[in-house]
């Protein structure tokens, strides 16, 4: 299982859109949990967008910077936790597919200072102990704030950018500083303009894992809470993004045996030996 950390650039790439469809379209085993954890410092967009504030702002990462204080971060991490499951379509057991939400006001962001540390640790622990994975939007800026330690700790990053050239010119400072920060950066592209994926890579010098359609009908389902049209789950977006779940399973796990780490099975067999 893994750990991927999703970043942005300007131009309105689509980060937490892209997201939210490889969450609800994630191929789960039995007893796997997907958790998608909005760690923008600008703010979350799933409360009012998916979900339409029907939850108002009770839940999310705000919330864990006073548990931290009380050394209850564990306990109030799961607390904060919205099941989506039932977003995907589909008649699943609930409680596989997991939201932690993002700040509603940017002006929260340094309170979290502290939190970041804490939820990498965290993640690596779900990865570990129980097999499932973590999706970490981080938006346009989360890379290179505080909550950049949360890249540093991912199994693997990737940007996701847009193939205009409006886009691919913005993104470009952008992969090259986070790949020399976390040493090895992937693209998601949404095809939205001319360029191909060749050029992409030459452009931006990293390699496209997967590319997602742009489909603004069905990502406003994802964006704005828009009515599902029919068969929204076999849609060119939903099926693209299952074959992108797939491709950055791959890339994070050769990408962990690449630097000699175990694997999650390896780890959760020696946790329970050593208990």
């Amino acid at each position: 299982m893994a750990v991927i950390a999703l970043a942005g650039c300007s131009g309105a790439p689509g980060v937490t859109t892209s997201a939210l469809a490889l969450l609800l379209s994630w191929p789960l085993e039995p007893g796997r949990r997907m958790i998608l954890a909005e760690c923008d410092p600008d703010g979350g967009a799933v409360l009012h967008g998916l979900l339409q504030g029907t939850l108002g702002d009770r839940y999310g990462l705000r919330n864990l910077s006073v548990a931290a204080r009380k050394g209850e971060f564990g306990e109030a991490f799961w607390r904060q936790l919205i099941d989506l499951s039932s977003e995907d379509g589909t008649t699943e057991s609930p409680r596989n597919r997991l939201l932690l939400p993002g700040i509603t006001d940017p002006g929260q962001a340094a309170s979290l200072n502290s939190v970041w540390k804490g939820l990498a640790a965290m993640f690596r622990g779900i990865d570990a102990d129980h097999g499932h994975d973590v999706l970490v939007d981080l938006g346009r800026r989360g890379a290179f704030c505080p909550s950049g330690v949360l890249a540093d700790q991912a199994d693997t990053v990737l940007v996701v950018v847009r193939n205009t050239l409006r886009c691919l010119q913005a993104a470009q400072s952008r992969v090259s500083a986070l790949a020399e920060r976390v040493g090895d950066v992937g693209l998601i592209v949404v095809d939205e303009g001319p360029y191909p994926a060749g050029e992409v890579q030459r452009v931006l010098q990293a390699p496209v894992v997967a590319t997602l359609p742009y489909a603004p009908k069905e990502a406003r389902v994802l964006s704005d809470g828009a009515d599902q049209p029919r068969h929204f789950t076999k849609s060119a977006l939903m099926k693209a993004a299952r074959t992108t779940s797939t491709l950055l399973a791959q890339r994070a796990a050769t990408r962990r045996t690449r630097l000699g780490l175990p694997s999650p099975s390896m780890r959760g067999e020696e946790v329970s030996h050593a208990r």
